[in-house]
């Protein structure tokens, strides 16, 4: 694949017939479920799970989706969705780029970026990065060329 950046987290896909719409393609929001879907396997691979986040009272809540949606994914497609962890805080707010590619010609379907803020799960209030959440994270970071 052709990715945006260097070593990225990534996830196969199938896309199924559930996810196809009216219109005969994958329907825009079955995107977004698996932009969701890959973040969390990237949490978890950096060992912060619903466990973890269960544990610490903390989780990361999207407050931001800005998705590009390039080519249409049908029944049947090989996809390849990747992430990156591009910019954090430390301290509240994490963003990722996401890219999705079709396996069989490398073709960029979307591109995607989404914003995440920690918050307090009790509360649902925002509140600081644990300690965890620092250490865990700053091993998914990827350097980012400037102006990306």
């Amino acid at each position: 694949m052709n990715w945006d950046l260097p070593t990225p987290f990534t996830q196969p896909i199938t896309v199924m017939s559930d996810d196809i719409d009216e219109l005969g393609h994958a329907n825009n929001a079955v995107y977004v479920r698996w932009l969701e879907r890959c973040a969390w396997r990237h949490s978890n691979a950096l060992g912060l799970g619903l466990e973890e986040y269960r544990e610490l009272d903390r989780a990361m809540a999207v407050v931001r989706h800005e998705i590009d949606y390039l080519a249409s994914a049908y029944e049947g497609d090989e996809l390849e969705m990747a992430t990156w962890i591009i910019s954090w805080d430390g301290k509240l707010r994490m963003t990722r780029h996401f890219q999705l590619c079709r396996k069989r010609d490398g073709l960029t379907l979307l591109r995607a970026r989404t914003t995440f803020v920690c918050i307090e799960l009790s509360t649902g209030r925002p509140k600081r990065m644990p300690e965890a959440f620092i250490e865990g994270y700053r091993k998914g970071m990827t350097e980012t060329p400037e102006g990306f």
